[in-house]
């Protein structure tokens, strides 16, 4: 199974990436490979993961950094709902599903 984004979704996740790495360098391909690392466990096993919103969004903290992203599964691909800071805006991402 593979991955994609919504748009808004892929936006958060570029600009987190750009944060981090402008904090210092190198910290950006940390939190990179720390999202690839965890989609491809939830790509592997979607249905190992908790349900955060009924009937099917689910939802995978991260280990190192302060997000949680949120994902469903569509057409035997994981959709990427957001990817969210565990302190800003609750549940602002409910619009795009």
């Amino acid at each position: 199974m593979n991955y994609y984004f919504h748009p808004a979704a892929e936006v958060e996740h570029l600009e987190t990436v750009a944060y981090y790495e402008s904090r210092r360098p190198g910290l950006g391909a940390t939190y990179l490979a720390e999202f690839e690392i965890i989609m491809e466990n939830v790509c592997d096993s979607p249905q190992r993961y908790p349900i955060e919103r009924k009937p099917d969004i689910r939802r995978r903290r991260m280990e190192n950094f302060p997000f949680t992203i949120l994902f469903r599964v569509v057409s035997n691909s994981v959709q990427i709902l957001a990817v969210a800071h565990h302190r800003r805006r609750p549940a602002y991402w409910l619009g795009r599903f």
